[in-house]
């Protein structure tokens, strides 16, 4: 805009606007840089990924073999109890719920390199640059639940060994589930990370809430018949919402009859949960975690 001396002057709104739609390319190339960077850095570490079997395969091995004969010997089947299908093992009920361990691990501890680039400086580097801070939290939230689902996945070569047969059509059914619960997780991850300082607080917070989230997740016990004080804590806890969808899919797909999976599966007032539901919270959870995580990006450092 002109003034009358023929001065050009600037019309704020417009120049704001100016503003934003010229770092939206730039913003989205940094997001897609910062989760080109933690993939890269998790491919070239191939001993990482050998080594995150290595915890699963000693779940399935010690609590999988040891406890299914033990229930097996003291009622017949699994959990020893009415509603139990023929030839349903505690291996086989307990491995997607490994799949699920799997990912929760691996997503919030991949929030960790926040920390270690905040201490060596890098993520400084990366603020003062002109992108919009989200692209931070979001290309961070995205690789580590690239990262998780990958790890998640790979630990389906273990389904033959609990007597797992996988079809086509449940891995590909998997895929979605496996990164839902990767990005809510990750997107935790990420929120809580972007408030540490240090690395020794954020591993003490991790492993406080980790413990309890997939223990209370029903990754090795049936959601269904708990004591009232037990059952509050599993509905509350976000990581349930994503292990009963996988259990469905990957032991439906084996052959287990899906009203045998409903009784043992999540239920709210009684009424089982369809699995679009269950992974329409866990992706609204994930979605407030990676609002909190951009917000604190904007306001801190």
């Amino acid at each position: 805009m002109s003034t009358p001396d023929g001065a050009i002057t600037e019309v704020p709104g417009f120049a704001r606007g100016a503003r934003r739609s010229g770092t939206v390319w730039p913003t989205l190339r940094a997001i897609y840089i910062i989760w080109y960077r933690d993939v890269l850095r998790f491919w070239r570490d191939r001993l990482r990924l050998v080594a995150s079997l290595a915890q699963p395969l000693l779940f399935l091995i010690v609590f999988g073999t040891g406890l299914s004969s033990a229930l097996q010997g003291a009622g017949g089947g699994f959990g020893g109890g009415a509603g139990a299908p023929a030839g349903f093992t505690y291996a086989q009920f307990i491995f997607p719920g490994i799949i699920g361990m799997s990912v929760l691990f691996s997503a919030i501890f991949g929030a960790m390199s926040i920390v270690w680039d905040r201490e060596f400086g890098f993520l400084k580097e990366v603020l003062v640059a002109t992108i919009d801070r989200s692209a931070v939290a979001i290309g961070k939230a995205l690789g580590g639940a690239t990262q998780a689902m990958v790890q998640g996945l790979v630990l389906l070569v273990l389904a033959p060994l609990v007597g797992v047969k996988l079809t086509v059509l449940s891995v590909v059914e998997l895929l979605p589930l496996v990164f839902v619960l990767a990005f809510a997780l990750s997107s935790m991850g990420v929120a809580l990370a972007s408030r540490m300082r240090s690395m020794q607080g954020f591993q003490v917070v991790m492993n406080f809430l980790m413990m309890p989230m997939f223990f209370l997740s029903g990754a090795l016990f049936p959601l269904s018949g708990l004591p009232d004080w037990m059952a509050v804590l599993t509905r509350i806890d976000p990581a349930s919402y994503g292990m009963d969808p996988l259990r469905r899919v990957v032991l439906e797909g084996a052959g287990i009859p899906a009203a045998a999976l409903d009784r043992l599966g999540l239920t709210i007032g009684g009424t089982t949960l369809p699995i679009l539901a269950e992974e329409g919270i866990l992706l609204a959870f994930g979605l407030v975690m990676l609002g909190i995580a951009v917000r604190n990006f904007r306001v801190r450092d």
